[in-house]
């Protein structure tokens, strides 16, 4: 197949500044909710793109749990690959697409981690196979064949048989703050709408970008 013959038009919609929030976290909860209303596939999937201390990038596909005026909690082994990078450059972009909206949100910001007690409660409410999956994997590192995670997932749930399971002490959350938010709204001829959310002293202002 020729790859260069493979080509949409969009058509679903447009978004002008009329009808947009003032308040990007407003809009995103408004575009998160139309995408969840549709039982899209992982509509909290979100690819994290990070860099490493000589500024090599890297990016994944990792989950929002949550997010409010503070910015955009994820959370993971803080040993992993990811949280090594954080450490090291905490300058961080999330992207979201939603193809059956024909719709992204792009953010730029930065990351940190949220406190022991957000990362307790999220922790403490996840399935019980979830829990003890954070104890048997330790996320990035070399491993021989299935069977080694297999046989840390017997033994941590020996371990902590019959419960609760504690959080392990390596793994937590981390919440982006963002600098800038962008609603990008796919539109016929290529000629996309693109509204751009820039944070200010006090509160945002917002601008159009040429697609």
């Amino acid at each position: 197949m020729d790859l260069s013959e493979l080509r949409l038009s969009y058509l679903k919609g447009g978004l002008v500044e009329a009808d947009a929030d003032p308040d990007p976290f407003r809009q995103f909860d408004l575009w998160m909710n139309q995408a969840i209303s549709l039982q899209l596939l992982e509509p909290n999937a979100m690819t994290l793109a990070t860099a490493d201390a000589a500024g090599r990038p890297n990016a994944r596909t990792v989950l929002l749990k949550a997010f409010d005026p503070a910015g955009f909690v994820f959370y993971t082994n803080y040993e992993s690959r990811k949280a090594r990078e954080i450490t090291d450059n905490p300058k961080v972009s999330l992207l979201f697409y939603w193809g059956p909206l024909e719709r992204q949100v792009r953010i730029t910001g930065t990351v940190s981690r949220v406190p022991d007690s957000e990362s307790d409660e999220y922790f403490n409410a996840r399935p019980i196979g979830h829990q003890l999956g954070a104890w048997a994997s330790e996320q990035s590192s070399v491993i021989a064949n299935r069977q080694v995670i297999e046989e840390r997932l017997a033994s941590v749930a020996k371990q902590f048989e019959p419960g609760p399971v504690p959080r392990p002490p390596n793994w937590g959350g981390f919440r982006v703050r963002p600098s800038a938010i962008e609603f990008w709204q796919g539109r016929a001829n290529r000629l996309h709408d693109r509204l751009e959310y820039v944070r200010q002293h006090e509160g945002w202002s917002m601008r159009r970008l040429s697609p």
